[in-house]
């Protein structure tokens, strides 16, 4: 029943029965563990200094005159 909303009930009781009925928040704990935040949510001062990096960049290319 892979996939199915059964199945998935099926697993997670196989799982907390097996490893312990903090399975998921075992895992939950070891993920935040791991985690390593970086680049924008790190720096807001180079976030701003980016953004008006591409806010100064136009997209469209170079204006045509009309001759």
């Amino acid at each position: 029943m892979a996939g199915t909303k059964a199945g998935g009930v099926k697993a997670a009781s196989t799982n907390k029965t097996k490893y312990g009925k903090d399975f998921y928040a075992e895992i939950g704990r070891k993920g935040g563990k791991n985690g390593h935040t970086g680049g924008f949510a790190a720096n807001p001062e180079l976030a701003k200094i980016a953004g008006a990096k591409g806010g100064r960049i136009s997209k469209r290319g170079k204006a045509k005159k009309n001759a």
